[in-house]
């Protein structure tokens, strides 16, 4: 009995399994059929052309805004500070007044040495006179050549006098000039760091005011070691442009070229570092200012464009559908550089219309209307395709080699 039971149920559930397989087969024929029907009707697609045209080849880095001269001013002399010249922030240039030192203490020493030059002069003109009336008087043997030879040597002593007494009249003089000091470049001052009636000294360190040039102003980044053949033969070419970007890579701040590479790689990151230059004329870059940096490597001419929308990926394969008579065809192609929404490809020829929309419902050989007719090219994407930014693409920073 016991057997009997359990072959029972062991029927019974084999019959309800059964029963509710072939509920759901029921209830998922009728969608698979929809599709079915769905991919063998007319797709309403969006379609753009393929173009000839040119693109560019970058590079996306993060650089820091360096001056091109940056001068901390400090005393070359012991004194007070009698006046402050410039306000915080100005702009100044080469030459104008900025901290005036007490010069009294400096003017009397210049004063003494001045005394003494004077004196040791005419001291050396005398002995000069001299020397000229013993000669005389050696010609007609009236005295002996030995006080000639003396005073001779004299006359050369008090020259060596003289130059002493210049050089150190120089020396008093430079120092009186240090009580002026004026801007050794043009640029802009920072925050004042000292006021009339401060004591300062030679070589203690103190920074009496800064100054860095604004315009023209550099940035200075990395470049990574796999891009550096590309950049370095771009550079035999022409200038290469350079684009600053703000920190979140979506405004664009200023536009320069590239002025140098450094002369060896850094073996711990594997990158040169790369000097641009930028006019800066409105102040739109900042000292030690973090930047994005957009660098055209190359410009590639006379390739086939098409937006970057229209091209799927299956793996490690690229392909687009290619509208040929209202009709589909999958075709393989071979992305290269991508600027600006657009993409350099291998495979299709300019004048080809491909799909832009209803990636969903497209397959090989699928009938489909395009809604635009006239799909022109560079044809934006359709609504429901995420545009495409304008800003650096995030996936090629530090990786130049990735373009």
């Amino acid at each position: 009995m016991r057997i009997l039971v359990w072959i029972l149920l062991l029927a019974v559930f084999a019959i309800a399994f059964i029963w509710v397989l072939g509920k759901h087969e029921d209830a998922q024929a009728p969608a698979s059929g929809g599709r079915r029907g769905a991919a063998g009707g007319t797709i309403p697609i969006t379609a753009a052309t393929a173009q000839k045209g040119d693109i560019g080849v970058f590079l996306d880095e993060i650089g820091t805004v360096t001056p091109v001269y940056t001068d901390s001013i400090t005393s070359q002399v012991n004194g007070q500070v009698v006046t402050v010249h410039f306000k915080e922030g100005q702009s100044v240039q080469k030459g104008d007044a900025l901290i005036d030192i007490d010069p009294n203490p400096y003017r009397a020493t210049l004063m003494q040495a001045q005394g003494t030059l004077e004196r040791d002069q005419n001291v050396l003109a005398q002995a000069q006179m001299d020397v000229e009336r013993y000669r005389d008087a050696w010609s007609r043997k009236a005295i002996a050549k030995q006080v000639l030879d003396d005073q001779e040597k004299l006359v050369l002593q008090d020259q060596g006098t003289v130059k002493n007494d210049e050089g150190t009249v120089q020396f008093d003089q430079i120092q009186l000039d240090y009580c002026h000091i004026t801007a050794p470049i043009s640029g802009r001052v920072g925050l004042r760091l000292v006021d009339p009636g401060n004591v300062v000294q030679a070589g203690g360190g103190l920074t009496l005011v800064v100054i860095t040039q604004i315009n023209p102003i550099t940035v200075v980044f990395t470049i990574p070691e796999d891009s550096l053949e590309q950049t370095v033969t771009g550079m035999h070419k022409k200038k290469l442009p350079v684009d600053a970007f703000d920190r979140a890579a979506l405004k664009k701040i200023a536009v320069g070229t590239l002025q140098t590479l450094d002369n060896q790689i850094d073996t711990t990151t594997g990158t040169v570092k790369g000097r641009a230059v930028f006019d800066n004329k409105d102040g739109s870059l900042f000292p030690n200012q973090f930047v994005n940096i957009r660098l055209q490597t190359d410009l590639l001419q006379g390739v086939t464009l098409v937006p970057s929308s229209t091209i799927q990926h299956n793996g490690q394969t690229a392909f687009v559908y290619v509208i040929q008579t209202n009709t589909a065809h999958m075709q393989t192609v071979k992305p290269g550089v991508t600027d600006d929404g657009m993409t350099q490809v291998d495979g299709i020829n300019p004048g080809d219309v491909v799909a832009n929309s209803s990636f969903d419902k497209l397959q090989d050989k699928a009938t489909v209307s395009v809604a635009n007719d006239s799909a022109k090219p560079g044809e934006p994407p359709s609504s429901n395709q995420a545009p495409q930014s304008n800003q650096p693409s995030q996936s090629h920073k530090r990786g130049g080699g990735a373009h």
